[in-house]
């Protein structure tokens, strides 16, 4: 007999915050997650703790720090013996069903299934499975392929995120509702096409989205997001578009209400005018991401403006499947703080940042602190050596334009994220190391 409500989570990837209405997005892009946010809770503040697609992944099954499932970058597969949320579930009685992209399969130098099917060992105990390893290598923008959970090639036609959003419904349509389910819908938009080096929007996305506002933090800068920007926003558009679709079925089976939706991103994009690809850095352009919830527990339309992460995710999922979150868990369930707004948890943020850099970071209210080590950001996880950064005043500097990390007037506020940062470092179960002053002198970022 079923119990526990049913939970949806709709990932999209490489989604800024500031692409949705309720964020202050001037265009109609997102009128179905704007709604459902002002029926739910939408999360003022909400950032990634890794801002890469396969770590950011892997703190979202594991609930624990990149550095500590493992799969610091991408190409390491999780382990098969790994505590994943969907194990939990499944022993719950709980229906987990996975859909879309998985980037948790293959192993550099090991295993690769970019191309083919996941083995079941690999899938994270999910049971329901139509996905790939790798979603940009089996489809583009319009068509492409997917594997079932029998191993099976299953080829679509039509513009990708409508696609992928057609097996999650199916996965609906077909649900007895004996058992509560958990489907966690994993889009690739807006992520860029790696093979063709662009965004791919859907037919129209040029002209319907030409006359956006420019975002703050590329004004006046380079990168390419004046010939993607409309494209972006195109995509963003179509993920909405398939949530109200999604939602459709919700209603027709008259489960709407009873089923928590929960929609974020793995990290945001910063149109390569931070360093020369889309991610990988500590700005709020890559870091900051949309967060609503909508069900029960997250009702009344109400703003949060605490800090909060992908880290709190695994451990608010299992919250609401009335499951006991385990102490191991570096997050902590966002329920607490419909319930209790006065929670006392800390406001402040840690960032692990991988591939273009060993770098860490803390971002807080007023503050971002950022280090990096003298080390390959892809072969290496870690070291025993940071040098300072990056420092915003982001009370004063939102867009992050100056950097202070070289301002001797600053040493003693930089002394005091040091002191923070290092704390977070130790909480993530890594060994205290050594920040030092800057590497070689800082410009103005």
């Amino acid at each position: 007999m079923k119990q526990g409500p049913n939970i949806i989570f709709y990932f999209s990837d490489q989604q800024r915050w500031d692409t949705m209405g309720c964020y202050g997005q001037k265009l109609d892009v997102t009128p179905n997650l704007d709604k459902l946010a002002g029926e739910g809770v939408r999360f003022e503040n909400a950032f990634t703790n890794q801002p890469v697609c396969g770590p950011a992944r892997a703190c979202l099954q594991t609930g624990v720090y990149a550095t500590q499932n493992g799969c610091y970058r991408n190409g390491i597969a999780l382990r098969p013996d790994a505590d994943a949320i969907a194990k939990r579930l499944n022993a719950a009685g709980y229906e987990t069903a996975y859909v879309g992209k998985w980037h948790l399969a293959s192993d550099d130098g090991l295993t690769n299934y970019r191309t083919s099917a996941v083995p079941p060992e690999q899938r994270g105990g999910y049971r329901h499975w139509v996905a790939s390893d790798i979603l940009e290598f089996t489809s583009h923008g319009y068509n492409g392929y997917l594997h079932d959970g029998d191993g099976k090639r299953v080829d679509f036609v039509g513009y990708r995120p409508d696609c992928v959003n057609n097996f999650a419904v199916d996965f609906l349509r077909n649900h007895d509702g004996d058992k509560p389910f958990f489907l966690f819908i994993s889009q690739i938009e807006p992520h860029h096409q790696n093979d063709m080096n662009r965004y791919e929007g859907p037919d129209g996305s040029k002209e319907r989205f030409r006359d956006y506002e420019i975002p703050g933090d590329l004004i006046g800068t380079g990168g390419d997001w004046r010939e993607n920007y409309p494209d972006y926003l195109g995509c963003c558009s179509s993920l909405d578009y398939n949530i109200g679709r999604l939602f459709d079925t919700l209603r027709e089976k008259g489960i709407a209400d009873e089923t928590v939706f929960i929609y974020t991103s793995d990290h945001g994009s910063h149109f390569r005018t931070r360093n020369d690809e889309y991610k990988r850095s500590c700005h709020d352009g890559c870091v900051r991401i949309p967060m609503i919830m909508r069900g029960p527990g997250f009702i009344g339309g109400k703003t949060i403006n605490r800090m909060v992460s992908l880290m709190d995710i695994p451990a608010t999922i299992l919250d609401c499947a009335g499951l006991t979150v385990p102490g191991h868990f570096q997050g902590r369930p966002l329920s607490g703080l419909i319930r209790e707004p006065a929670d006392e948890r800390e406001e402040c943020i840690f960032i692990q940042i991988s591939e273009s850099q060993v770098g860490r970071c803390v971002r807080t209210p007023k503050w971002k602190y950022s280090v990096r080590a003298d080390a390959n950001g892809w072969d290496e996880s870690c070291s025993g050596v940071y040098y300072e950064d990056c420092l915003y005043d982001l009370e004063n500097d939102p867009h992050e334009r100056a950097n202070l990390a070289a301002d001797p007037l600053y040493a003693e506020q930089r002394g005091r994220l040091a002191a923070l940062l290092l704390c977070k470092m130790e909480e993530a179960g890594e060994e205290k190391p050594e920040i030092r002053v800057a590497l070689v002198p800082l410009t103005p970022a």
